[in-house]
C-alpha cells in the first residue's frame, strides 16, 4: 500500500500566522481604545493637564540643571587630577633630571638601576599596587634604555603614538585612556613630560587612575537624578492638590450650573472661608437666587399673560357673535343703501373677518401654551389635502394675479396625520406664498418615502434678507410690515404652523434668497410617533443658485424636535436630509 505525498501544512503550522493576526489586531484596539481613553481623559480634565504640564516642565528644567551640575562636578574631578599629577610631574622630572644626569653614557652600567630606582621612589609605594599614579620612563629606541613603569602596564594601550610624538619634541602633553591592568579595565590620566640628560632625551610619564574620581562622578549623578526625581514627584504632587483646591468648587459649581439648567433652582454651592473660592460661591449663590426670582416672576407673568389671552379670546366670543350677527344683517340689506353706507358696511365684514380670524388664532395659540392641544391622528391622503387646499386659495391667488402650480403623485400618499391640521399648516404656507408671490407662480410638491412625507411650497417673490429665516416663525412677525398691513394675516400663521408640525413630531423648514423667493417644507413620520432622519424632498430648490456663502446670503433654516423631543432650530443644509440642531 502506497501513500501518495502531500504539499499542504499540518493544521497547526496554518493557523499560527492567523492567530498572530488576529493577537496583533487585539493588541492594536486595545492600544487605539487606551488612546482615546488618554485624548478623552487629556481634553475633559483641567487637572490632568495642569499636573502633566507641571510635571513635563519640572523634568525638563530639572533634567537640564542635573546635567548642568554633574557636569560641572566632573569637570571639577578632573581638574583637581590633572593639577595633582601636574605638580607632580614638575616634582619628577627635576628629581629624574638630577638622577640620571650623572651619566654621559646609555651603556654605563649603573644606568638602569638607577631608572629602576626612580621609578619606584616617584611612584611612592608599592609598584604593584593599582590605587596610586604608575610612573614610567621612556627613552628613544636608539638609546637601548628599556622602558621601566612602576607597576608594569600597557605602554602601547596607554601611551599613544601621537602622545610619545608631541613629549618627544620637547612639549608637555596629556591625554585620558582606558587600558587594562591585572585583567580590569581602567581609565587613566596619562601626562608626558620630556627630562633632558648628557646622553639624550628621556621621556617621564605620570599615569593617575581615575577610578576614584569616577565613581564620585558616578555617585554625585546618581545623587543629583534621585534629588531631581524627586522634586518633579513633589511638583507634580504639588501642582495635583493646588489644581485640587481650584477645580473642585469649579466642578461643585458646573455640576450645580446643570442642575440649575435642568430646572433646580432651589439648587446652591456651599460657602467655606473668605478667599476667592468663597467669593466665587457667594456670588454665584447671589446670581441663582436672582435668576431664580426673575425666573419665577418671568414664568408668572407669562401664565397671567396666557390666562389674560386665553380668557379675553373667550369672552370676545359673544360680543363678537352680536357684532357678527347684526353685521351680516347689514351686509345683506346694504344694496338699498346709500354708496357710503353700503362701502361702511363692506368694511365693516371684512375687518370682522380679520377680527374673528385673530381671535382664533389666539384661542389655538392659548391651547398651545396650556398644553390643551390633542393630534388626532389617522390615515389620510394627502392628495385630496393638497388639492382641496389649493382650490380654497384659488380665488386669492386670481385676486392678485398669481397661479398655483400642482406637483403631487397620481396614488395616493398615506400617512398617519391629523387632517385638519395639516390643511390649515398647508393653508398657511400657500397663503403666505401667493401673497408674497409677485404674480409669480407658486408651486406645491408632495412626496414620499419609506419613513415620511413631504410637502414643499415654493414662491418666486422676494425671497427673505439674510437673518430673517431665523425670525419667520416668531409671533406677530411680518417680513414687510407696511405691505402686509393690506395683504398680510394674524402673524400667528406660521406659529401655529410650527406647534402643528412639532406636536406631529415633525419638522417646518425655511429657505429664501433676496431676489429668488422662498421655499417652505413640511416633513412628517408616516407613522404617528416614529422620528425623523430625512426628507423626501429638497429644502432648496433645485432652480435655486445659492449665492456663495450659504445661509448667511440665502438663509436655510432647521426647525423641528430634535434629539428628546426638544425644539431643534438651526442651518438646515442645501441637501436631501435636514440637519437638525438641538
Amino acid at each position: 500500500m502506497t501513500t501518495s505525498p502531500t504539499s499542504s501544512l499540518p493544521p497547526a503550522a496554518s493557523r499560527r500566522p492567523h492567530a498572530a493576526w488576529e493577537l496583533w489586531r487585539a493588541l492594536a484596539a486595545r492600544v487605539a481604545r487606551l488612546a482615546a481613553g488618554l485624548r478623552q481623559t487629556w481634553r475633559r480634565s483641567l487637572q490632568v493637564r495642569v499636573v502633566t504640564i507641571t510635571l513635563v516642565t519640572s523634568s525638563l528644567l530639572v533634567g537640564g540643571f542635573a546635567y548642568l551640575i554633574a557636569d560641572k562636578i566632573t569637570s571639577i574631578l578632573l581638574e583637581n587630577a590633572e593639577t595633582d599629577v601636574r605638580l607632580r610631574l614638575d616634582s619628577g622630572s627635576d628629581y629624574a633630571a638630577k638622577q640620571l644626569g650623572l651619566f654621559s653614557q646609555p651603556q654605563e652600567a649603573q644606568l638602569q638601576d638607577t631608572i629602576d630606582g626612580t621609578v619606584n621612589y616617584l611612584a611612592g609605594g608599592d609598584p604593584q599596587q593599582t590605587s596610586g599614579v604608575v610612573v614610567g620612563i621612556v627613552s628613544d629606541n636608539h638609546t637601548g634604555i628599556e622602558p621601566r613603569f612602576s607597576p608594569d602596564v600597557e605602554v602601547g594601550t596607554l601611551i599613544s603614538r601621537e602622545l610619545r610624538a608631541a613629549v618627544a619634541g620637547g612639549n608637555i602633553a596629556s591625554q585620558i585612556r582606558t587600558g587594562r591592568f591585572a585583567d580590569h579595565p581602567t581609565k587613566y590620566l596619562v601626562y608626558g613630560s620630556p627630562v633632558p640628560t648628557r646622553f639624550g632625551q628621556v621621556e617621564l610619564y605620570y599615569l593617575m587612575p581615575l577610578a576614584r574620581q569616577d565613581a564620585t562622578a558616578a555617585d554625585a549623578r546618581a545623587t543629583v537624578v534621585a534629588t531631581g526625581a524627586a522634586l518633579v514627584l513633589l511638583l507634580g504632587l504639588l501642582a495635583a492638590l493646588v489644581t485640587r483646591l481650584v477645580v473642585t468648587p469649579v466642578r461643585v459649581a458646573a455640576r450645580t450650573a446643570q442642575r440649575l439648567s435642568a430646572g433646580l433652582l432651589d439648587q446652591r454651592m456651599a460657602v467655606n472661608g473668605e478667599d476667592d473660592l468663597a467669593l466665587l460661591a457667594a456670588s454665584f449663590n447671589q446670581m441663582a437666587t436672582n435668576l431664580q426670582r426673575q425666573i419665577l416672576r418671568l414664568e408668572e407673568m407669562s401664565r397671567l399673560q396666557r390666562r389674560f389671552t386665553s380668557d379675553v379670546s373667550h369672552e370676545l366670543r359673544t360680543p363678537l357673535t352680536t357684532v357678527r350677527m347684526a353685521a351680516d344683517l347689514i351686509f345683506a340689506e346694504r344694496d338699498g343703501f346709500d354708496p357710503a353706507v353700503a362701502r361702511s358696511a363692506e368694511l365693516l365684514q371684512a375687518e370682522l373677518d380679520r377680527f374673528e380670524e385673530l381671535l382664533t388664532d389666539l384661542l389655538e395659540i392659548s391651547r398651545f401654551d396650556a398644553g390643551f392641544a390633542m393630534l388626532d391622528a389617522e390615515p389620510t391622503d394627502l392628495v385630496p389635502v393638497v388639492h382641496r387646499v389649493a382650490d380654497r386659495l384659488a380665488g386669492l391667488a386670481e385676486r392678485v394675479g398669481v397661479t398655483i402650480d400642482l406637483d403631487v403623485p397620481d396614488a395616493p400618499v398615506i400617512a398617519e396625520i391629523d387632517p385638519r391640521r395639516v390643511e390649515r399648516v398647508l393653508r398657511n404656507l400657500v397663503g403666505n406664498a401667493v401673497e408674497h408671490g409677485e404674480g409669480r407662480p407658486v408651486l406645491i410638491t408632495l412626496g414620499q418615502d419609506d419613513r415620511a412625507v413631504a410637502v414643499t411650497v415654493r414662491d418666486r417673490g422676494v425671497g427673505l434678507k439674510p437673518g430673517e429665516e431665523k425670525l419667520v416663525f416668531n409671533r406677530f412677525w411680518r417680513a414687510d410690515p407696511s405691505r402686509a398691513r393690506q395683504t398680510g394675516g394674524t402673524g400667528l400663521g406660521l406659529s401655529i404652523s410650527l406647534e402643528d408640525a412639532r406636536l406631529h413630531g415633525g419638522w417646518l423648514e425655511a429657505w429664501g434668497a433676496t431676489g429668488q423667493g422662498a421655499q417652505f417644507r413640511l416633513t412628517l413620520p408616516n407613522r404617528a410617533g416614529d422620528r425623523l432622519t430625512t426628507s423626501p424632498l429638497r429644502l432648496v430648490p433645485a432652480d435655486a443658485a445659492l449665492p456663495f456663502g450659504g445661509p448667511r446670503d440665502g438663509g436655510l433654516l432647521a426647525i423641528g424636535p430634535g434629539p428628546g423631543g426638544a425644539l431643534a432650530i438651526g442651518p438646515a443644509p442645501a441637501d436631501d436630509r435636514a440637519e437638525v440642531v438641538s
